[in-house]
């Protein structure tokens, strides 16, 4: 399943299930297969996406610090970072709650 996020204020944003799942689970709505992001809500999502990278970057930092104590070489990500993968949505977020527009999926 592929997740179109669409809105009048940005082009549409194509995300595979997985991932587009975890954004949505993230900001805390239902990754069901239809929904709505209204702009009210827009600031919130954007503060967990924010802190959930932030928590993400800490435990790399906190890996890699163990790592060198223990005098081994710093672990290699082996995904694509929330940061990467959640780039565009973030985007689409604030040019969307500038221009007072919803995101909707799945219509």
């Amino acid at each position: 399943m592929l997740y179109t996020f669409k809105s009048p204020a940005a082009a549409n944003l194509i995300m595979l299930q997985p991932n587009g799942a975890r954004l949505l689970q993230i900001i805390g709505k239902d990754p069901g297969p239809k929904g709505i992001v209204l702009p009210e809500h827009m600031p919130d999502a954007l503060a967990k996406l924010e802190a959930a990278i932030a928590a993400e970057d800490a435990a790399l930092q906190l890996a890699a610090a163990a790592a060198r104590t223990n005098g081994e070489p710093a672990p290699e990500p082996r995904d694509v970072s929330l940061r990467q993968r959640a780039k565009p949505f973030i985007d689409m977020l604030k040019r969307c709650h500038k221009a007072g527009e919803s995101i909707v999926w799945g219509v």
